[in-house]
């Protein structure tokens, strides 16, 4: 859905209005983003699919919600190669938040584990930050991605910003020491944290989901 709407210039927060103005669906959990992980619901449309097949029934549409949740995970790696000529070798990314939601040090399943292992992959460092998850990055990332206390030192010397979890300390950040920090003013927003207005005036270039780049 997301493509789809900077396709035809609409905006996804509208959609989102629509479909949750059906009593029967509600808008408590359409939000767009980088796709959903954790502990509890990628196992468990995996295990109703695997439970499907074994009885040779074809979970058509649980299928296809992995395979569009796996899909948004890269959805911003590809958005990065793109800005950047497709190369990022020897860049170096900010990320801000690492946990696969708010209020946890949880990363089993986040974007964040694809998002940086794809980014790494392709020659690129990682300078990132997350208010709880820290410990738990360190644990799997090792001494390949720089770790950082707060999120304003993360951008030190970064090509751009990369949000992957909606924190509340990154909902009103200094937009202006953002634009200090960074080489180049520049964000992929994986959370839709900002108004694109408001990115366009401060001059960012801006990238967020189902909307379009300004």
């Amino acid at each position: 859905m997301a493509n789809l709407c900077e396709a035809v210039g609409a905006e996804i927060n509208d959609v989102r209005r629509g479909m949750g103005s059906d009593k029967r669906i509600g808008s408590q959990f359409l939000f767009p983003g980088v796709g959903y992980g954790g502990s509890c619901f990628p196992k468990d449309v995996q295990a109703l699919i695997h439970s499907a097949a074994a009885r040779n029934i074809d979970f058509t549409i649980l299928r296809a919600t992995d395979e569009v949740n796996t899909r948004q995970k890269r959805l911003l790696v590809d958005r990065v190669r793109e800005h950047f000529g497709g190369d990022v070798k020897g860049r170096t990314f900010a990320i801000w938040g690492l946990a696969f939601k708010p209020r946890t040090d949880d990363m089993r399943e986040a974007p964040s584990l694809v998002v940086i292992e794809e980014l790494l992959r392709m020659g690129a460092k990682i300078s990132a930050h997350d208010p709880e998850a820290l410990g738990s990055a360190r644990n799997i990332f090792g001494d390949r991605v720089a770790l950082h206390e707060t999120n304003y030192d993360a951008l030190a010397g970064a090509d751009a910003l990369i949000i992957l979890t909606e924190w509340n300390e990154f909902r009103h950040p200094n937009f202006h020491r953002i634009k200090a920090l960074l080489k180049s003013p520049v964000i992929f927003d994986g959370r839709n944290l900002y108004d694109p207005a408001l990115m366009k005036a401060l001059e960012f270039r801006y990238y967020s989901i189902g909307r379009r780049p300004v």
